[in-house]
């Protein structure tokens, strides 16, 4: 920092709040900073700046799921939100939401000095896992049910599947078929209880769940099956994955989409209009899931006192994208 002050021809106290944004430096004298930055490719040395204010600027995140496309967007949501609001993020990635390994997870976190963890928390067993966490520092789950003893910020998926399924008995159609997700999974559980609600309120009769899991694969069989039912005229689908591999099979029977049958899906994938129709779904925006999150972690590690605060849940509303792949009933 010395020698960025000695070619910058100011102060050491001007270089530190040029460095630290401070509003009362006069634009020539910043642009000299910044320019004497450059000229020496100066690094602030973070680990000293910690010792000294005792923040690190750094958060934490404990991630599950990272090859499927809601968590991995999750992450990417919170990551995007933490480097707009000046924080780094440490990820530690676990294969299991059991109690050993979201609290192993947290440790490692802590060891590296973050201020707040968020845990990307999408199955029912990370509910157990948190509740059961020792940590000095505070957490927020993303993806949690509202159950949970930490805040939460989540997708209203119910809502979104409740919405989707009514835009289906309004274009006619007598009832709805579902291909779920797997057990064990929040998204599983509240999108088939939004599919449920909505037919049960409108009076349609509620069929047998198609078992699934989020592949296209699975979707393929469900659809092989469901492709030689000629009253299955509407699915619901748990997400675009599975509704991909269901058109696949409707294809290869013959079945026209949406003259013969209607198809939704659930997330709002980037190829989802591209598929063959493009696919009706339920958009989730990723972006205001992750600075949700933040501003509650924020709101967690600036409160006065965090053990009387009150535990807010906080649901991101998740919106219908109508495209060409839902129509009329053929009766």
């Amino acid at each position: 920092m010395a020698d960025v002050a000695r070619v910058a021809g100011v102060s050491h106290q001007t270089v530190s709040r040029v460095l630290n944004g401070a509003p009362h430096v006069r634009p020539g004298t910043r642009e000299r900073v910044l320019a004497a930055i450059r000229e020496l490719d100066y690094r602030p040395n973070v680990a000293a700046r910690t010792l000294v204010t005792r923040r690190s600027q750094t958060l934490g995140v404990v991630s599950f799921g990272s090859a499927l496309y809601g968590p991995a967007s999750m992450l990417d949501g919170i990551e995007q939100a933490a480097r707009s609001a000046g924080y780094f993020v440490s990820v530690a990635s676990i294969r299991s939401l059991d109690t050993r390994s979201v609290q192993e997870a947290v440790d490692r976190l802590r060891d590296q000095g973050v201020e707040g963890i968020v845990v990307i928390a999408p199955q029912t067993s990370a509910e157990s896992a948190i509740a059961q966490l020792s940590t000095a520092v505070p957490v927020v789950a993303v993806g949690a049910g509202s159950g949970s003893r930490v805040p939460t910020v989540s997708v209203d998926n119910e809502a979104g599947a409740r919405a989707v399924t009514r835009h289906l008995l309004d274009l006619g159609h007598a009832t709805v078929h579902h291909i779920s997700g797997p057990p064990g999974w929040l998204e599983t559980t509240t999108r088939e209880t939004g599919w449920r609600t909505a037919l049960e309120r409108a009076g349609a009769r509620v069929p047998p769940v198609h078992p699934g899991d989020w592949s296209a694969r699975a979707g393929y069989e469900a659809g092989l099956r469901i492709a030689g039912d000629p009253a299955v005229t509407a699915v619901f689908c748990a997400n675009d994955h599975l509704a991909l591999g269901l058109l696949r099979a409707l294809y290869e029977a013959g079945r026209a989409i949406p003259e013969d049958m209607s198809v939704v899906g659930f997330d709002d994938i980037a190829e989802a209009g591209y598929f063959a129709p493009p696919l009706t779904t339920v958009r989730q925006d990723f972006a205001v899931l992750g600075r949700r999150a933040l501003e509650l972690l924020v709101e967690e590690l600036t409160g006065p006192d965090r053990a009387e605060q009150p535990r807010g849940h906080v649901l991101v509303p998740a919106d219908i994208v109508l495209r060409r792949s839902t129509g009329p009933s053929p009766r």
